[in-house]
């Protein structure tokens, strides 16, 4: 390792410096003739800026958590997710379902009625 060719810069470290010193100086110029209000005003809308993203996550996330909906599908038992009261497609076999007061249903045209069907075994009387 050479180490003739290591040189010392004092300006290269103030070089990224330099923008945020002119900042703080203008600030504190503007401040010094009275114009403090508007330095106040600046920051006040820095600080609004800066918090409004935190807001909106956290709120976006309460809702999320309110409306979100995960159950299975009553013709194939797969597990699916959706939001509240909108319509959704089964990924395994396709039936148009409906999540409606968090419950999630299959998906029917009006007046239709939906029955499910039980086996049931007959043995006539010449069977035996």
């Amino acid at each position: 390792m050479n180490f003739r060719n290591i040189q010392f810069n004092p300006s290269h470290l103030l070089s990224g410096l330099r923008p945020w010193l002119n900042l703080f100086i203008a600030l504190w110029l503007l401040g010094s003739f009275g114009l403090g209000w508007l330095v106040n005003s600046f920051l006040i809308l820095l600080g609004l800026l800066s918090i409004t993203p935190v807001i909106l996550f956290f709120g976006f996330r309460w809702w999320l958590q309110g409306n979100l909906v995960g159950g299975c599908c009553p013709v194939c038992g797969n597990e699916v997710t959706g939001l509240n009261n909108t319509q959704l497609q089964c990924n395994s076999c396709g039936e148009k379902l409906l999540i409606r007061e968090k419950q999630i249903q299959r998906f029917s045209a009006e007046g239709t009625i939906d029955v499910e069907v039980t086996e049931v075994s007959y043995n006539s009387p010449e069977d035996s």
